[in-house]
């Protein structure tokens, strides 16, 4: 092959290269296995790496803290362990390459799925939220647009779960009520597609959850925003369920009956401690149980206090463990199910120390086993490392498994630059 010099550069044999020279190597970047191209060699293995490549190499004499070795003429002397153990580097170095670009294969089909689920996040918030904002001047037109937003949602968000769900969990921060909206949407949308609920129910609860918090535009924003709040000032934001329930009614039958149920019911709980009417049990519409579901979960995982957010895994134990008497226990399984017990964009340490985020929910057969993105600041994220837990526990009792979950909080930025890229862009650009 015809070998290209840089200034300075000088062309080096396979055998002149030894501990501390500097050398590129001028292949295509998929057509070796190192991390980079030029380096300064600091070991045996490098070494025979290189000398398996069986190209000539370039050197820079100045970056050298050796000089190359001196070539030595000799006649060629048949050498049938070496050329075996050349063999054997080269099978090796073509076994990693085919690794590597399986894994960038990998990568590019995850990256490409979220990308489209990306792009019916936008489409869907950059409607909701003009509908929002008309919804006073032009109620029926708007009311039509966020339908027809719940009933394209659900036939596009719903189509690929896994993305979607580390979509919705993989804000680093509140993004506003648009977001919220979008999020309770996607989320009730999807226990409701588990429960195999008819198109016109999804699209009726779909609208309903992008509506749910109507009533809230009417509150000071500031009460809104407040994390913790005295007697006075939630008994004044517990008003936002009639208040929109009041505003929707008013649009008349273009709203759907469910989508009013809704408005007014989300924040009622199944033991009754619920508001604004203290209702149980089957006198809750079962739409906005599903949405009062969705609600809660996002609530916790995306807090107006993002440093209290708490992790998806950790959002689904508390409403198990220490609110399941608010929630009709069988839909709440449901929801559960439909989530993973570790839900995509569960931050986690693997068994072996390793940090990881959730990609795609385990199997029901093997539930606490998803399917994770390692991180390792030695290789590009495009070459990530996905490991399927399942496959692997299938075959090793021993092998890697869960340790455990982790919140933004617990992580560097570097670690979550890498597994959460996402989360600094703006997904909801009506708002911005």
């Amino acid at each position: 092959m015809n070998v290209v010099a840089k200034a300075g550069e000088t062309v080096i044999l396979p055998e002149q290269v030894r501990i501390g020279v500097h050398v590129r190597i001028p292949l295509a970047w998929t057509e070796h296995a190192f991390l980079t191209s030029a380096f300064v060699i600091s070991s045996e293995a490098q070494v025979r790496e290189l000398q398996a490549l069986g190209v000539e190499l370039l050197c820079d004499p100045r970056k050298c803290r050796v000089a190359p070795a001196p070539v030595v003429e000799q006649a060629p002397q048949p050498n049938p362990v070496r050329g075996a153990e050349l063999a054997a580097l080269r099978a090796e170095q073509e076994a990693q390459m085919a690794a590597k670009r399986e894994r960038q294969a990998a990568m590019g089909s995850m990256r490409s799925r979220l990308d489209k689920v990306q792009k019916s996040f936008q489409h869907a918030a950059e409607q909701t939220g003009t509908a929002m904002r008309q919804l006073g001047a032009r109620p029926k037109e708007s009311v039509q647009t966020i339908v027809d937003v719940a009933g394209e949602s659900a036939r596009t968000l719903l189509a690929d779960t896994d993305s979607t769900i580390l979509m919705v969990t993989d804000k680093g921060v509140s993004q506003g009520d648009v977001a919220h909206a979008i999020s309770v949407m996607t989320l009730s949308l999807l226990l409701a597609k588990r429960l195999s609920a008819p198109t016109a129910v999804l699209r009726d609860i779909g609208a309903g959850a992008q509506l749910h918090d109507t009533g809230l535009a009417s509150l000071n924003p500031s009460l809104v925003r407040l994390s913790s709040r005295n007697r006075f000032e939630e008994a004044a934001y517990q008003t936002h369920c009639l208040r929109g329930h009041k505003e929707l009614q008013a649009i008349g039958a273009t709203v759907p009956a469910e989508v009013l149920q809704i408005a007014l019911q989300h924040h009622e709980r199944d033991d009754g401690s619920g508001y604004p009417q203290r209702l149980t049990g089957a006198a809750i519409a079962n739409g906005a149980k599903v949405v009062a579901l969705a609600d809660r979960f996002d609530d916790l995982t995306n807090p107006p206090d993002h440093t209290s957010a708490l992790s998806p895994f950790e959002a689904l134990a508390q409403m198990w463990g220490r609110e399941r008497s608010q929630f009709n226990e069988t839909l709440l399984q449901h929801f559960i199910r439909a989530m993973g017990v570790y839900p995509p964009g569960t931050l986690v340490q693997l068994s072996d120390g390793r940090l990881a985020i959730v990609v795609a929910a385990a199997p029901e057969s093997a539930r606490l086993c998803p399917q994770v993105l390692v991180y390792d600041a030695g290789t590009p994220r495009s070459e990530g490392i996905l490991l399927d837990l399942a496959t692997a526990a299938s075959h090793d009792a021993t092998t890697l498994r869960i340790d455990k979950t982790l919140r933004m909080q617990d992580v560097g930025e570097d670690e979550l630059d890498y597994l959460l890229p996402r989360r600094r862009m703006s997904w909801f650009r009506a708002e911005s």
